[in-house]
């Protein structure tokens, strides 16, 4: 009997911490799943969009087209209620951006963002992480899958594990921050996970389908 060959999607990213993630998340389908590793010249994209699912289809269609097979892209960020929802989309330029340094720099962000939010409760500390992952496909078709993951803003840096603004994002449910807890435990309730799950569903009736005839 002849074995169907699984459908590929490209994960538009070099990056192996993510790869491990996505492959824990979705790696249960029927599906292969691949990095830019094996396409070196892949170009930049810029992710300068004002939202997270204009960066993450910029990448996604860039990688679609780039290597003829669908691909996925992220875009996350932090969205702090007492600032309107900033630094959201800017999340990693969110120091720069306030002019308190030339490069980003996690240890800016987490300062700038404490200063910001210094003197304030911590029922007015209320937080999100967001992630928009978006799916395109070569024919031009789209798959969009979110998910958030609620907490506050803590007073000081607590922790070392993670990444960004880890250490400052505490979880009530939890009772820690991110950067206290283990990669395994995050990885199970991220905001990154919660958007895996919400594509896990959609995902290979997309690869599958025949598209537009």
């Amino acid at each position: 009997m002849k074995t169907l060959k699984k459908p590929t999607l490209v994960i538009a990213t070099t990056n192996l911490g993510k790869m491990r993630e996505f492959r824990e998340h979705l790696g249960d389908l029927q599906i292969e799943l691949a990095d830019l590793s094996a396409f070196p010249d892949f170009p930049e994209v810029a992710e300068d969009a004002d939202s997270y699912v204009e960066n993450a289809r910029a990448k996604a269609k860039a990688a679609a087209v780039h290597t003829g097979l669908p691909a996925l892209a992220d875009d996350s960020g932090l969205e702090v209620d007492a600032l309107d929802g900033r630094p959201g989309v800017r999340s990693a330029r969110f120091a720069v951006d306030l002019g308190l340094c030339t490069a980003r720099s996690d240890d800016a962000n987490n300062r700038a963002l404490l200063d910001q939010l210094s003197g304030l409760d911590s029922v007015k500390r209320s937080a999100r992480f967001r992630c928009v992952l978006v799916v395109a496909h070569p024919d031009g078709r789209e798959c969009i899958a979110q998910g958030a993951c609620e907490g506050q803003i803590g007073d000081r840096l607590r922790g070392t594990n993670g990444f960004g603004y880890d250490p400052v994002f505490f979880e009530p449910t939890i009772q820690a921050t991110f950067g206290e807890i283990p990669a395994a435990q995050k990885r199970a309730i991220s905001h990154r996970a919660v958007a895996c799950r919400d594509l896990h569903s959609k995902l290979v009736d997309f690869l599958q389908s025949p598209g537009p005839q």
